[in-house]
């Protein structure tokens, strides 16, 4: 296949920019001219791209790509705009189940209804027949109804865990939100959904992300997720490639898997799916204030947020997994979380062999000030999702105050101190759309249209710079940049194609841009 006639971005310094690529298998042979590559292409497949902006495959270095699978065919509450819709859904959704099937999914947005936590009285006169169990966007609370709270066992007598939080009536009784670790008291009962609609949920997150013009996602996720994309990968059907982390706390399992070799020879995978990397918590989320802070919320002066593991458990686990090889991802969000995670890093580096790490925190969200060099100084991957800053925007301010706000998602502070990002969505907590990402990056608007200048724009980022955390920054962040993450001769033939340059356009029209092609592995998966 041969592509002229573009406008190529090719995220690579050597050479900068083209008109065509040439492809042979599933690689890029040639960069360059039309005319010189239009020689090459005598017995190809010639696309002329008519002047679209061609850039190296999306890389989308954070998802949940199952569940944003599952996501796509369950209840939808994100844009329920009052607690009436919100039930309204729930209920409309139950009459189109057979009675007893469990009711998931959601990503309600309680903020979008004036900030009123759900509670199950809201729902069980619509739902008496399904157990219904729907969570916050950020995955960090969720609501039960009665059907629900009884099939868990649980009760006004049941007791709190730690890191977490079981939320009660003035009476004491469950309202039916739970928080962070007190959730898996519900989601231990929901019922496995078998491997057929596991296999049919990654097909359609697979076709969702193609039309997104992404090629490559990094899965935080579970070790179910890994079976799925390896039984997929067997049988030839991904059509995205997969970066997998699996649960931290287990890192020597995956050790004694990579050393199985049943991967590969390397122990570690195939161009299409990764393995090696591991995903810890430290906190929680700013919305369901259980990220972790130095000092307390703005709008609740006693509390701090909190530690979904301690200390030590996580820096037992780092430790571990560090000295297997083995590549540790952290979640913080917080600045205390943050805080304790590089200093965790700092110490690893220091007591154990000296080598390429390529540590990262997922998320990075809010940063102490004299943090934010120390990513660079440790090595240390920002790996970010634009999107919530610009969700976030609308209402973050109230909780930590504007003080704080200003290093919240410091994208230009952290490029400026020479650190590494690799950009994200977060799906299915947000859209895996990296033009909205782009978007969110360069200009900040929040999506209420209250800051049309940037919500903290000190923090914007040039489109290119955008451009480099969704593409060869998300390569580098899975050890796979001299395989992907650039338009060079060599690499994996991974490239999007774009309706207009977002470079030139104003950067207010950059989420109306439009994917024409996606193309991975030389194959075209989207157009």
């Amino acid at each position: 296949m041969i592509l002229i006639n573009g406008r190529v971005w090719t995220g690579n310094p050597a050479q900068p920019s083209a008109e065509a690529i040439a492809i042979d298998g599933d690689r890029i042979v040639s960069v360059g001219s039309s005319a010189d590559v239009g020689q090459l292409g005598r017995h190809a497949t010639a696309i002329d791209l008519a002047g679209a902006f061609v850039v190296p495959g999306f890389v989308d270095a954070h998802v949940h790509f199952v569940d944003g699978g599952f996501r796509l065919t369950a209840v939808q509450l994100r844009d329920a705009a009052s607690r009436e819709e919100f039930a309204a859904r729930i209920g409309a959704f139950a009459g189109t189940v057979p009675a007893g099937t469990w009711i998931t999914g959601g990503d309600w947005d309680h903020t979008l209804w004036g900030g009123e936590l759900p509670r199950r009285d809201w729902i069980d006169a619509v739902t008496p027949d399904h157990p219904v169990w729907v969570n916050r966007l950020d995955g960090h609370m969720a609501l039960a109804n009665a059907a629900a709270l009884k099939a868990a066992g649980l009760s006004a007598s049941v007791t709190d865990v730690d890191g977490g939080e079981i939320v009660r009536d003035a009476a004491g009784r469950p309202t039916g939100l739970l928080k962070d670790n007190a959730m898996d008291m519900v989601r231990s009962k929901v019922p496995p959904p078998g491997t057929a609609m596991e296999d049919r949920a990654l097909q359609a997150a697979m076709r969702h992300v193609a039309a997104q013009g992404v090629t490559t996602i990094h899965n935080m996720g579970s070790w179910d997720d890994l079976e799925v994309f390896a039984r997929a990968n067997g049988a030839r059907r991904l059509r995205t490639r997969i970066y997998a982390a699996v649960p931290l706390a287990t890192w020597t399992r995956l050790r004694d898997v990579v050393d199985s070799k049943q991967f590969g020879a390397d122990g570690r995978g195939d161009a299409w799916l990764r393995i090696g990397a591991l995903k810890g918590f430290m906190d929680g989320s700013l919305g369901s204030h259980t990220a972790a802070f130095h000092e307390p919320f703005a709008d609740a002066p006693g509390d701090r947020g909190l530690f979904v593991n301690t200390p030590e458990d996580m820096f037992a686990w780092i430790s571990g997994a560090d000295k297997a090889a083995l590549h540790v991802i952290v979640h913080a969000i917080g600045d205390r979380a943050n805080t304790t995670v590089l200093d965790m890093f700092e110490r690893v580096a220091r007591e154990n062999a000296s080598r390429d790490r390529r540590f990262r925190i997922e998320h990075a969200q809010h940063l102490a000030v004299a943090d934010i060099p120390r990513f660079r100084s440790l090595a240390v991957v920002a790996s970010m999702q634009p999107y919530h800053a610009i969700d976030d925007g609308r209402w973050a301010e109230a909780v930590i105050g504007p003080a704080r706000s200003r290093t919240t998602y410091a994208f230009r502070s952290l490029l400026d101190a020479g650190a590494r990002l690799a950009f994200g969505s977060d799906w299915y907590v947000a859209p895996p759309t990296p033009l909205e990402g782009i978007y969110a990056a360069v200009t900040r608007r929040t999506l209420d249209g209250k800051h049309p200048d940037g919500w903290n724009p000190e923090q914007r980022i040039t489109v290119e710079e955008a451009l480099a955390a969704y593409t060869s920054g998300g390569a580098y962040a899975s050890f796979e940049d001299r395989e992907k993450g650039v338009i060079a001769p060599g690499m994996l033939a991974d490239i999007t194609v774009i309706d207009r340059d977002l470079r030139t356009i104003p950067a207010s029209e950059i989420r109306e841009a439009k994917i024409l092609r996606t193309i991975v592995g030389g194959q075209i998966v989207f157009q």
